[in-house]
């Protein structure tokens, strides 16, 4: 006998499956709305350097694997290395995702260099009270040691660039190139009249309020910006790129070469020490490595390296000073001429003037110093082994006849007579020298 259940609990099955289908149906895409979206931002603040470059490369690329809603970089800088911002350049142009560049907070500038990251975003903003341009390439002056224009070739190049990017982002091109030909400045209200920027907005929060919705145009498509509320992420530095950063800086590179150079020379002056030998070859690897991640000047790496030989010829040879004179002034020229980057600031390229000078010069006459107290002690008489005890006067407290004992400095020796005679106790004999642990010596009352 079967038991039939009742049509009625079949159909109320039915219905609820369908019910809590149509619900999740519904329920996922709201969920889905309801996810706020994440902004990855991106500190570019002091000098810009290859740290800074790998940095931001990593930034857009974590951002578009992560599907993130835009990279903002807030930018602070005077300016930096040419070679990386060309190179930050090139990441903005070509990013797979939106990319905001806003000078922040009140007060921060993007000046030389920073001015061209800025016309790179897709979205260009300012806080009140920052200032933008002055990216005019300098040098410094060969005659009075100052910074002037730099040559022509490299401002037409430059300028060129900078229209390029501002055509590229739909900026006034005429008005970026000034930037470059005529070092234009403007603070972050004349930049937006004059259509260098989009949007003046006074924190990032108000900033990302106000964009939102806004229509880029990303690698061809169009992109409509979802920034309402956004979990801001923001990008550390790893390790390396910290070393990076911090060795692209010329100053610590010039320093570490110096460094590295001056190790070297004392620890080859002093052999087996070791410790000069392996911190130069540490600095020396690093300043080099630093030294090729910005501009120098070929005639100011030669300068130095003269220098440097004058400063060994001179340890080596003597000349009262003429040679250490020369070998000063070649590092001094050197050290004027060395970083060839345009887009330095002004007051960048004087302090690194002062600095490198004082460096060079202190560092020269120390290694003079060094080299020559080195030198002093390898040409000194040695106070031990088979001569120590040459010319000194000795007692003799048991019979030498021919072999005893003296006493020589209250340590009680064998001796031999050297013309085999015998030398009484008592007697004073000279030591002519010593052979093992027996010294010879003469009695000075048979000289007499």
């Amino acid at each position: 006998m079967s038991i039939r259940k009742p049509r009625h609990t079949d159909a109320f099955l039915a219905v609820l499956l369908l019910s809590l289908s149509l619900v999740f149906a519904l329920w996922s895409p709201v969920r889905a709305t309801e996810s706020k979206p994440e902004i990855l931002t991106i500190q570019v603040e002091g000098t810009i350097t290859s740290g800074t470059a790998s940095l931001i490369q990593r930034g857009l690329t974590e951002a578009s694997n992560q599907g993130n809603a835009a990279v903002i970089l807030l930018i602070n800088t005077p300016g930096g290395l040419v070679t990386a911002t060309l190179d930050i350049v090139a990441d903005l142009l070509n990013a797979d995702v939106p990319v905001i560049t806003y000078v922040s907070p009140q007060g921060a500038i993007a000046a030389s260099a920073g001015s061209f990251i800025l016309l790179a975003g897709h979205v260009a903003a300012m806080s009140p009270g920052t200032t933008c341009g002055a990216a005019m390439p300098v040098q410094i002056n060969p005659e009075a040691g100052t910074t002037q224009a730099a040559e022509d070739k490299t401002i037409q190049f430059l300028a060129g660039h900078m229209r390029s990017i501002a055509k590229t982002r739909g900026r006034p091109p005429e008005i970026a190139e000034k930037f470059v030909t005529e070092s234009l400045t403007l603070d972050a209200r004349e930049a937006l009249e004059k259509d260098v920027i989009d949007r003046i907005e006074p924190d990032l929060t108000t900033l990302l309020n106000r964009i939102h919705g806004t229509t880029v145009t990303v690698q061809g498509q169009s992109w409509p910006l979802n920034t309402q509320n956004a979990t801001i992420r923001p990008l550390e530095m790893k390790f390396v790129e910290k070393m990076t950063n911090l060795l692209s800086d010329p100053q610590m590179a010039y320093i570490l070469l110096l460094l590295g150079i001056y190790g070297l020379i004392i620890g080859f002056g002093a052999p087996e020490t070791y410790v000069p030998e392996v911190l130069g070859v540490i600095s020396l690897a690093l300043g080099l490595y630093g030294l090729g991640l910005f501009e120098t000047n070929l005639f100011a790496g030669i300068l130095l390296t003269l220098g440097l030989g004058l400063l060994v010829a001179e340890v080596l040879t003597p000349t009262y000073g003429i040679l250490t004179f020369g070998g000063l002034v070649c590092l001094v020229l050197g050290t004027l001429f060395l970083p060839a980057e345009p887009l330095m600031p002004r007051d960048w390229l004087v302090r690194f003037r002062f600095l490198a000078t004082g460096v060079s010069v202190a560092g020269g006459i120390f290694m003079v110093i060094a080299m020559r107290a080195i030198l002093r002690i390898r040409r000194r008489k040695a106070i031990q082994g088979t001569s120590e005890f040459d010319g000194l006067m000795a007692r003799v407290i048991s019979t030498l006849n021919p072999e005893g004992q003296v006493m020589i400095a209250g340590e009680i020796w064998r001796a031999v007579s050297q013309d085999g005679s015998t030398i009484e106790i008592g007697q004073t004999v000279q030591i002519i020298d010593r052979q093992g642990l027996v010294v010879r010596v003469q009695s000075l009352q048979k000289e007499e």
